[in-house]
């Protein structure tokens, strides 16, 4: 008997590989909803409120990239994008658009189970981050009551975009977004910003983070754009 791990909608127009995903992610004790194309989807996704959304791109009605812009609209419920093709403008779409990871076609369940289990614990990890006031790390202390950033026990001046910046990276570990997500999350463009600004402000935080503390945190990700590691 397995606790219940939480809900999964699955949205997947493809018989067998519902029933493979229902499958996997039932034996790993989640409660699985299902759709069958896109106005299914945000149907059921009203209804149930689902913890994570595996969501396929190519699906009848309603495709998946309109899928995933309506619910973000609305949600920040992470979303898994799942594609029979492997180009990287598919995945780096897909990202853009709120997508917090991507599986391409044909996968294995177990990696499948196991990205699942890894973008709801980033999720997790992230909601009691962003709920603290201050966050430590090896080197780095970040009082967002304060707006003060200690590296290594010393105060080091940070500018409000940087700290902001900064901020949102260490509330958020592991995941990438792209300068166009950061643009909108910091800066508060709608894709209107320059993303060497994005660029420009990184790179000032990597130079103190590296001087002060020896360590990088903010990586980069080739083809898709920035993740903040903690242990590095």
């Amino acid at each position: 008997m397995y606790e219940h791990a939480g809900t999964i909608l699955v949205v997947e127009d493809e018989e067998p590989v519902r029933e493979l995903l229902r499958l996997y992610l039932e034996k790993e004790g989640f409660q699985v909803e299902i759709a069958v194309d896109g106005e299914e989807a945000m149907l059921k996704f009203s209804g149930s409120r689902p913890d994570l959304i595996l969501l396929d791109i190519m699906l009848p009605k309603v495709d998946g990239w309109a899928v995933c812009r309506e619910i973000r609209k609305q949600s920040s419920t992470p979303i898994i994008m799942l594609t029979a093709r492997g180009e990287e403008l598919d995945r780096v779409l897909g990202l853009e658009m709120g997508a917090d990871d991507y599986i391409t076609k044909p996968f294995s369940p177990r990696e499948m189970v196991a990205r699942v289990k890894a973008v709801l614990r980033r999720v997790q990890q992230a909601g009691a981050r962003k709920n603290a006031e201050v966050i430590t790390l090896p080197g780095l202390v970040i009082d967002n009551s304060a707006k003060q950033v200690e590296m290594n026990g010393k105060v080091v001046p940070t500018p409000p975009k940087e700290f902001d910046l900064l901020w949102f990276f260490a509330c958020n570990p592991g995941q990438v977004f792209t300068r166009e997500q950061l643009l909108q999350q910091i800066w508060e463009y709608d894709y209107m910003g320059d993303p060497r600004t994005v660029d420009t402000h990184i790179k000032r935080l990597r130079e103190k983070l590296s001087a002060n503390t020896g360590r990088r945190y903010i990586k980069t990700v080739w083809g898709r754009g920035y993740k903040f590691e903690v242990g590095n």
